[in-house]
């Protein structure tokens, strides 16, 4: 099959497996132990860990290879470790500039952690679910305890040494009703880059094609209200509501539009932002097709998706057949364009789908109005969402074609109770070139801001 445009390809590292110091509620990545039974060591091995890193390189047809560390929790391997990853990269780098992200609890982070990730320029995601009460619900340690001190004890660290860090909000039943609440918290932390990522979780009992159901044995309280018998299939208790993950968005974007654009950046956000201006989908969940982001685990085993790490989603090991013979797999090849063609006929003919692309495969387990499977669980969320944002997209993306900021739809509301002069409902595709001004605003090139985040 021709390729019109360079290979590239994205995978989520895990170089220790699922093993973590804390025990989050809803952590869906624990319970992976049992795909390798009896195994007693989990940190990759040098030979692997060689071999996986001049593989990924050699595959990648692009100036610039990145790499993304995450667990379980990584920093359990230590510094030195990645100091070990830092030489290997530099060894196999064949000229190609090599970036890294390290996604953590936070809680393990020390000085030394600290001069290292600020040193080498590692981008670190921080998990933080809000303030204080909301964080600590469902990210607990081992003994139960809460991890919200120790999380802002890393976050005061990695500020003291200039680490460049985003912050990953897992948005659940609990902290989805204080949207506003979450936003100015995470903002007033200090951070900048802001991951909003539905928890959806279905019980054991539910079962949807290709996507095993949760089996955490922790799982405790009453059973979620909602039933099959209302097309809604049953969820865990912190699982987000089908339409709730909409209201928190908006809630937040009604903020964000009125005082924070080209200040604070919020990856949807500026996803959409980049769909309505004809850049296409920087998020795989909002993609029309996917494949392009496998997860290796510890032993060098790849896999098609970091939500689809199971049996028979297994590609290969790297140990014997190349990453890029992988991802250019038949096997991965269907696996990426299921996601368009296994939508159902009710999506097909959605004004919204543009925009979603039908979202991530694995919240693809609710039923259609007209009785289809497929529909996915978020659908009321999304189509809320982008049908409130539709208007603002529209005239940011008018501003860019005008080479004028995003940010002036602030200044618009401030003197207008809603800005005007917009065009015809939906945007006319534009593209955007690797050397153009990023559409999120931030006045990088867009090679260098969202699009180095696909």
């Amino acid at each position: 099959m021709l390729r019109s445009s360079p290979l590239a390809f994205h995978v989520m590292t895990k170089p220790i497996g699922p093993i973590c110091n804390l025990d989050c509620h809803y952590c869906f990545y624990l319970q992976k132990e049992d795909l390798y039974p009896g195994n007693r060591r989990w940190a990759m091995s040098d030979e692997v860990l060689e071999r996986y890193i001049r593989d990924y390189i050699e595959a990648q047809e692009v100036p610039e290879v990145n790499f993304a560390w995450q667990g379980g929790e990584p920093t359990l391997l230590g510094v030195r470790f990645f100091r070990k990853v830092v030489e290997l990269q530099r060894k196999h780098a064949r000229g190609k500039r090599i970036s890294n992200a390290m996604q953590t609890n936070g809680t393990l982070l020390d000085d030394e952690w600290c001069r290292f990730l600020h040193e080498h320029e590692f981008l670190v995601g921080l998990s933080l679910d809000g303030p204080r009460e909301l964080h600590d619900a469902y990210r607990r340690d081992k003994r139960d305890r809460p991890s919200f001190d120790n999380v802002m004890r890393g976050l005061d660290l990695m500020q003291k040494h200039r680490v460049e860090f985003n912050t990953l909000t897992v948005v659940n039943r609990l902290n989805s009703h204080q949207p506003l609440e979450v936003y100015r918290f995470l903002k007033q932390a200090g951070s900048r880059f802001i991951q909003f990522i539905p928890l959806v979780e279905r019980l054991p009992d539910e079962r949807s094609a290709g996507v095993p159901p949760a089996t955490d044995h922790r799982l405790a309280g009453p059973p979620d209200p909602t039933s099959t018998s209302s097309g809604i299939p049953r969820v865990t208790p912190w699982s987000v509501e089908p339409e709730q993950f909409g209201v928190f968005l908006c809630a937040i974007y009604d903020e964000w539009v009125r005082r924070d654009v080209s200040r604070i950046f919020v990856q949807l956000f500026d996803a959409a932002l980049g769909i309505w201006a004809g850049a296409g989908a920087s998020l795989c969940v909002l993609a029309e097709t996917c494949g392009r982001g496998m997860a290796i685990e510890h032993n060098g085993d790849l896999y098609a998706c970091d939500h689809y790490v199971y049996p028979e989603h297994r590609l290969g090991n790297v140990m014997e057949t190349s990453a890029k013979q992988m991802a250019l797999s038949p096997q991965q090849t269907a696996f990426g364009d299921a996601k368009r063609d296994t939508l159902p006929a009710f999506c097909r003919t959605c004004d919204v789908l543009f925009a979603c692309g039908g979202e991530c495969p694995k919240h693809r387990f609710a039923v259609t109005p007209d009785g289809e499977q497929g529909l996915n669980y978020l659908c009321p969320s999304y189509k809320r969402f982008f049908a409130h944002v539709d208007r603002d997209m529209r005239l940011m993306t008018q501003l860019l074609a005008a080479e004028r900021a995003p940010a002036e739809i602030m200044q618009m509301y401030a003197s207008s109770s809603q800005p005007s002069g917009l065009s015809p409902r939906f945007p006319t595709q534009r593209t955007i070139g690797r050397n153009d001004p990023c559409p999120c605003g931030s006045g990088r090139k867009y090679k260098h801001c969202c699009l180095s985040r696909t």
